[in-house]
């Protein structure tokens, strides 16, 4: 026996010499990176099939002499080995043997009905249970919480058609879908956002704030000249001196009480503000013209301020005119359900002259009384949080800011965060000039100190300290990508009430004549499927406008346009903030697909869209990959995976996919207009000089 011993260890020196022989070649878990050209022979793949896959997986690689980490290599392989079949009808023997095995044994015992046994035929499979936070989460994170391969999310979603990598962000919606396919049941916790939301936390220290007041009407009707007849005789007092400068909004004073004013352009930006989800303006001045009376900007006024849920007070204009006709101005404000308090409603009307500066207290009482019964309040003690009412970006100053304070007190030397831009204030200035060193609820100040020029909309608030800031902004910069607003579309709709989800349908409807809108307005109206309602936001007649799609965002509803048009700037505005335009030419047509929509029943329509056009201006061999199109991109965008025509003499010779794009020697996703690339197609090599090439994309139906 004590001979034996030491053989044993030179047998196992032996053995761990011969595993270090045949595991050189291949990469040990000692070895950290791996070379392409040596992935590519493992897996049978062209070295340009490999740097495509690992690109589209999130892994950046450029030749075939980079190199790639092991847990890389692991997601590859895994990704592109043949699914075996033995595992599979394992998993499924054991389940059916469990219940088999049951039935044997009940039977020789007589069934009880106690709560004791009820228990113990209960070694089915649990359902898993996974919680997904907000409106998306990470390829990679769903995994971990499935407890699975990141490969097999990956593999799984390729075959619904979704071409993703690790580090992407996937809809809620579609992570549900997933985890089902894995037998588990996903939750969505969706975090109720405090966005623009005044916290009140101690009761006790609320103080009653000024209002803040958006004036809105039609151009010519006298906004400015009331906004200056104000600003002039109430200005608050302790703002004289400095250099007065525009900062979009100003207190005036009022027996010992202050009203701030928003000097906005007019209702686009009180929406636009509104669209980003801030709550900012706590009461809205109509101003009408008594000459001219109600007209259709009014009424677009009329309409937003109804969507934000604002109180309207109407400033009748223009009085000291001849032609003045108050009580025709009250009859067109009841036609659109804004009946004067004289006439038995509760829309408070006050009839002024912002040319002689008549009605001016009237008209600020008025705010005030709108204001007590609102019982505006805020905690000046808390942390300061405020919106962006404008931005821009100062040669001597920076970034500059314009907040308007909601909630807390702003002081000099606070951290704060604003999206995704960070800082600390460094000055505060009124609309006068004067350095201040707080900010109360309620006030408009000049922001100094913000690393970028920040969104008008987006919520400021102040934290604890820079680094808090700094990590914050970082964090939101990441989910800008994935939040995405809005983007409600009728088969969107219909999907929701396909899933049993109540809600009223939004719309906003555009026809080229009176005779027509209120027929289908009233058309609309009278739809109620399961509860569910049309809710028409605002009708008017005339094209869709820019001014359409700003409400048609901030209310999350559909534009619906009848016999009109839809402006260029409209449309390129509506596929940059996901906003759907429907346009009809028949009547019953509308009502059909509102009436599928209510129902759950309308289905998802996709057509194709042309987004990028070029010429080919050069030819390259290339061993491995065949023939590249050398291109200059004339219009739009060139995209890997896109479709794509090649047209010779006017005539479509082929169609198929980009499969290399190349910018130089780079392997490229995508490349913009006015810059040349690479084309490639397998198995295709008929490209010549002078041939066009349209690429498109197969997107959501938009009818017409």
């Amino acid at each position: 026996m004590p001979i034996k011993k030491p053989k044993k260890k030179t047998v196992k020196k032996t053995v761990k010499k011969a595993v270090k022989k045949t595991t050189k070649k291949s990469p040990s878990p000692k070895i950290k990176k791996i070379k392409i050209s040596i992935l590519a022979k493992e897996t049978g793949q062209t070295v340009e099939e490999l740097i495509v896959i690992l690109k589209d997986l999130g892994i950046e690689v450029k030749t075939k002499a980079s190199s790639v980490d092991l847990e890389s290599v692991k997601i590859v392989k895994e990704l592109l080995e043949k699914p075996k079949t033995a595992p599979a009808p394992e998993t499924k023997i054991e389940t059916k043997i469990e219940p088999k095995i049951e039935p044997n044994i009940e039977p020789k015992k007589e069934p009880e009905p106690s709560k004791e046994t009820e228990p113990k035929p209960a070694p089915e499979p649990e359902i898993k249970i996974i919680k997904i936070e907000g409106d998306s989460i990470v390829v990679k994170n769903l995994a971990d919480l499935l407890q699975i391969k990141t490969t097999e999310v990956i593999k799984e979603l390729m075959k619904k058609g979704f071409m993703v990598n690790i580090n992407q962000s996937l809809a809620s919606e579609a992570a549900v879908q997933i985890a089902e396919q894995f037998g588990a049941k996903a939750e969505i916790i969706r975090k109720v956002e405090k966005k623009h939301e005044v916290v009140l936390s101690d009761k006790h220290k609320l103080v009653t704030r000024p209002p803040v007041v958006t004036i809105m009407g039609h151009v010519d009707h006298g906004k400015t000249k009331l906004l200056d007849a104000i600003r002039q005789t109430k200005v608050a007092e302790g703002e004289a001196g400095g250099i007065t400068q525009h900062i979009g909004a100003y207190q005036v004073k009022i027996k010992d009480k202050k009203i701030t004013f928003l000097d906005t352009p007019g209702h686009e930006a009180f929406t636009a503000l509104r669209a980003r989800g801030a709550r900012v303006t706590d009461i809205a001045v109509l101003v009408v013209a008594a000459d001219d009376g109600v007209m259709p900007q009014t009424i677009e006024a009329i309409d937003h301020a109804k969507a934000a849920g604002v109180p309207i007070i109407v400033a009748i204009n223009k009085i000291d005119k001849a032609d003045s006709n108050p009580d025709k101005v009250k009859q067109q404000l009841a036609e659109h359900k804004l009946i004067p308090e004289d006439w038995g409603g509760e829309t408070i009307t006050v009839p002024i002259s912002a040319l002689q500066k008549k009605g001016m207290d009237e008209l600020l009482e008025m705010i005030l009384l709108v204001a007590e019964v609102q019982e505006l309040k805020a905690n000046p003690d808390v942390s300061a949080s405020g919106v962006v009412i404008e931005s821009k970006l100062d040669k001597g100053r920076g970034p500059v800011a314009t907040i308007l304070i909601k909630n807390g007190t702003l002081k000099i030397g606070d951290p704060f965060v604003i999206g995704s831009v960070f800082g600390k204030v460094k000055a505060l200035n009124t609309e006068a000039g004067k350095r201040i060193k707080h900010a109360p609820p309620s006030m408009a100040v000049e922001l100094l100190g913000a690393s970028d020029v920040p969104q008008p909309g987006e919520l400021m608030e102040v934290v604890k300290n820079e680094k808090e800031a700094r990590r914050l902004a970082g964090t939101r910069l990441e989910e800008t990508k994935i939040a995405h607003r809005g983007a409600q579309t009728l088969e969107g709709f219909s999907q929701h009430v396909k899933e049993g989800e109540k809600k009223d349908l939004n719309i906003i409807l555009k026809a080229d004549v009176k005779g027509s809108l209120e027929a289908l307005a009233q058309s609309l109206r009278d739809i109620e499927v399961g509860g569910n309602k049309i809710n028409i936001i605002h009708a008017q007649v005339g094209g869709v406008s820019e001014s359409d799609i700003l409400l048609a965002e901030a209310s999350n509803a559909i534009v619906i346009g009848f016999h009109t048009n839809v402006s260029v700037r409209a449309r390129e505005m509506s596929r940059n903030e996901s906003v759907s335009i429907r346009t009809y030419n028949i009547i019953y047509k509308v009502i059909e697909d509102i009436k599928k929509a209510m129902e759950g029943m309308l289905s998802i329509e996709y057509e194709e869209v042309v987004i990028g056009r070029g010429d080919v201006r050069d030819t390259f061999k290339y061993s491995k990959i065949g023939v590249i199109a050398g291109c200059f991109i004339t219009f739009g965008i060139f995209k890997r995976g896109a479709g794509l025509r090649v047209i010779r003499e006017n005539e479509q010779i082929f169609e198929g996919k980009i499969e290399f794009l190349k910018r130089f020697k780079d392997d490229v996703k995508e490349v913009q207009e006015g810059y040349e690339c690479g084309v490639a197609v397998q198995g295709y090599s008929n490209f010549k000089v002078g041939d066009k090439l349209e690429v498109f994309e197969m997107r959501e139906k938009i009818r017409i």
